[in-house]
């Protein structure tokens, strides 16, 4: 199979040969992996029980599927990745926020993923044949995860699609086994002595919906169109495109993090997850869960670098996207080992989470609503403008920036962060909410009104017009 060379540049109608199948399966086999599983162990961590997990966790993804998967239907129409298409809101130059939010969303999964699926593949193989677990034993597991990590996103989109559609059915099997494999030890209760995160009910179990839940689908914003830009709008409708996004989402999102609520309250993990799980396990389910953390792992986090991969390609044009790839894949790497030698699992990820939710819905939001306006509507020419180092076109606007969209995500980023509560950060507006994290929902009214009243409709497109 061939290395994919196509970075972010438009992608011919005659490659764009995958279908709506395609984008469940991808979406469905790359989350099939202990990196999205962990986040059905937060609830546990903060002291939910089974049912206030649940909820929480199909609240939040509920939510967040509604609001991301539209975004897979502007690279349908457009043929590059959201952050390029971004351009047509916030200016050539300006999608560079886009970009920016991508590459940070991407990093923190890649490295989660790497950490969580090197941690339970070492704690495996030390009960399987004795591997010490020292910091030596965990260096050389992160470095091989990451080294096939690396080659499956440089090969590029096909051959993980091809990774994804084995996963799709291979993890299936494999969680299925475990179900059986940690019955015996489930509890529906909470885990003994752990007590609200946020000391009530409420505070805790919002905090849930929006750490274990909302951000899955969150986590998609820049990526859905790293994949939907492959199928051809031609052969496909918006309807089924959409369909299959939410499908795809909502399958490839709860299974896991369901299967990961279980798993926490059956092993009693509410300070760590790996460790307990290894523990936990039956002696004939630890060759099925090596696989899980191998295979799975792999799948996941390379979707994940290679959208960084094209994140990078698109703020240094000039870089390969081969090249760019390689260059994230260190930096992911160097988080992996800061993941496990100096954080503390559960206030590392909760507050990653949460913060890059505040920073990336009010981006997501400006470009659904540019979407709405503009009718879907583009010219794919106009958007590769800074990436062939040129200037003019219809995405102009002021030297590649628009500048009011622009205001209007800081602005809203602004305000997320200054309302979010993580277990590192408070921001000063939680009085206002009663200390109930309200991120995500200012950040994203907030940016989408300010971008709604600084250009209106008409002002838009008389904008456009004489750029």
């Amino acid at each position: 199979m061939p290395i994919e060379q196509r970075g972010v540049d438009t992608i011919p109608d005659a490659e764009r040969t995958s279908g709506p199948r395609d984008l469940i399966a991808i979406l469905l086999g790359s989350n099939l992996c202990l990196g999205v599983i962990v986040f059905g162990w937060l609830p546990v961590s903060f002291g939910l029980g089974l049912w206030p997990a649940v909820t929480s966790i199909l609240a939040g993804t509920a939510v967040g599927v509604l609001v991301t998967a539209p975004l897979a239907l502007i690279s349908l129409r457009t043929g590059t990745n959201l952050s390029t298409s971004s351009g047509a809101f916030f200016g050539v130059r300006g999608r560079l926020v886009g970009s920016v939010v991508g590459l940070l969303l991407s990093l923190g999964y890649t490295a989660l993923t790497l950490w969580i699926g090197g941690d339970v593949m070492v704690g495996t193989l030390a009960r399987l044949i004795g591997l010490p677990t020292g910091g030596l034993s965990h260096t050389l597991v992160y470095t091989l995860l990451a080294g096939c990590t690396v080659v499956a996103a440089v090969y590029g989109y096909r051959l993980l699609l091809k990774l994804s559609k084995a996963l799709a059915l291979g993890m299936t099997v494999l969680l299925a086994l475990g179900i059986f494999a940690y019955a015996g030890d489930f509890t529906t209760a909470a885990v003994p002595d752990t007590p609200y995160l946020l000391g009530s009910f409420w505070p805790t179990w919002v905090l849930s919906a929006v750490a274990a839940g909302l951000s899955g689908p969150i986590a998609f914003i820049t990526l859905l169109g790293d994949y939907t830009r492959y199928i051809s709008p031609r052969r496909h409708s918006s309807k089924a495109v959409w369909r299959a996004t939410c499908l795809g989402l909502a399958a490839g999102l709860l299974v896991p993090q369901l299967f990961g609520t279980f798993t926490a309250l059956a092993a009693r993990g509410s300070l760590d997850y790996a460790g307990p799980l290894v523990d936990a396990s039956p002696v004939w389910y630890l060759v099925p869960l090596l696989l899980a953390a191998t295979a799975g792992s792999i799948g996941n986090a390379g979707l994940m670098l290679y959208s960084m991969g094209l994140d990078l390609d698109a703020i240094l044009p000039r870089a390969t996207r081969a090249r760019a790839t390689l260059a994230v894949a260190v930096v992911a790497t160097a988080f992996v080992f800061l993941g496990h030698f100096a954080w503390d699992a559960q206030s590392a990820m909760t507050s990653f989470v949460l913060l890059l939710t505040a920073v990336g819905t009010p981006w997501a939001v400006i470009t659904l609503i540019g979407h709405a306006r503009c009718g879907g509507e583009y010219e794919p020419e106009a958007l590769q403008v800074y990436n062939r180092r040129a200037r003019g076109g219809v995405y102009w606007f002021q030297a590649g920036w628009h500048p009011r969209a622009a205001a209007a995500w800081a602005l809203g980023a602004a305000v997320g962060l200054a309302s979010v509560s993580t277990p590192l950060y408070e921001g000063p507006l939680l009085a206002l909410t009663g200390g109930i994290d309200c991120s995500f929902i200012l950040s994203g009214v907030v940016g989408g009104a300010l971008y709604a009243a600084l250009t209106p409709r008409a002002y838009a497109v008389a904008e456009r017009s004489l750029a």
